[in-house]
């Protein structure tokens, strides 16, 4: 229900916008990061009912539960008073985060960016090298994202996700600014 009001809201603005663009306007919007901020705005996780474990470890802030607590909003819209009411609850809430993607000048995380820039280039896809290292419970990743055997960008996070993310934006600012491969632990280049 949510991608659907979206993709409406996207495509009954911009209609010629490509479809990959589209998409990545969908996606960025219809996102746990997204989606988080506005129900915890609406106060979702005050209202929502937890186990004693969950309440205590902060699930009212965990942003996967408000998340998926505003899409059952949006189905309790839907089930009370049809795709109308639904449309113009999601769009009472979030237009104006869908409106402010769409006016971005570079969709799509990092990564996908990266992978098409690759792709124009004619370039290999990008080929990604994670480690990791600390306890379990406090992990922190590092990556290293190579086109073809060069370097081209480096980045860290708490998970492998935000790493790799963190590596692809390191590489495309690089290579936007026409920057060589960078310097890696084994010499390559």
């Amino acid at each position: 229900m949510l991608a659907l009001v979206v993709a409406e809201h996207c495509y009954s603005k911009k209609p010629s916008l490509p479809e990959g663009d589209l998409a990545r306007i969908r996606s960025a919007v219809v996102s746990t990061e997204a989606l988080a901020p506005v129900a915890a705005a609406l106060g979702v996780g005050e209202a929502v009912l937890l186990g004693k474990g969950e309440d205590a470890s902060g699930g009212r802030e965990k942003a996967s539960i408000l998340a998926d607590a505003f899409e059952a909003l949006i189905g309790a819209c839907y089930l009370d008073g049809g795709l109308d009411a639904a449309r113009a609850f999601v769009l009472e809430q979030l237009a104006p985060a869908i409106d402010e993607v769409m006016e971005r000048s570079e969709l799509g995380d990092a990564k996908n960016r990266l992978q098409e820039l690759a792709a124009r280039r004619g370039i290999d896809g990008p080929r990604y090298l994670v480690s990791s290292s600390g306890p379990e419970h406090a992990r922190s990743f590092t990556a290293q994202v190579y086109l073809g055997e060069r370097l081209v960008g480096r980045g860290e996070g708490r998970s492998k996700k935000h790493a790799e993310r963190a590596a692809a934006e390191q590489a495309c600012a690089a290579l936007a600014a026409g920057e060589p491969a960078l310097p890696d632990r084994v010499g390559r280049a």
